[in-house]
């Protein structure tokens, strides 16, 4: 997709919803999880899932669990009760921006 730049800002509150979603997930997962409800029409890279992870950790809405699974160890990813707060927070804000960008976009258009 060429609009991979229109998703950078939503990184955030794409993680928290699947988070919401999944209870727990790693990494990896949430790349494969994104391409998957995407249909392969929006890839996170590393380089961009992992510091979003960590500001979201430092910020206090995510908490790691550390696990060992075929020998390797796995960070998982889950919400915590603050971050519970934040993705309906999040999710709202995406919401009415969705509207707004459907009114300019396309006024005769509506979500209601």
């Amino acid at each position: 997709m060429g609009n991979q730049k229109l998703y950078k800002g939503s990184l955030q509150t794409i993680i928290l919803k699947l988070l919401a979603k999944n209870e727990k997930m790693y990494g990896y997962e949430i790349t494969q999880k994104v391409k998957e409800l995407t249909k392969g029409e929006l890839s996170i890279t590393e380089g961009a899932l992992y510091p979003a992870l960590h500001k979201l950790e430092a910020e206090g809405f995510l908490d790691v669990e550390v696990a060992k699974v075929d020998n390797r160890l796995r960070k998982y990813y889950k919400l915590t009760k603050n971050g519970t707060k934040e993705t309906v927070n999040r999710l709202a804000e995406m919401e009415e921006f969705l509207k707004t960008m459907q009114q300019i976009v396309n006024p005769k258009f509506s979500l209601e």
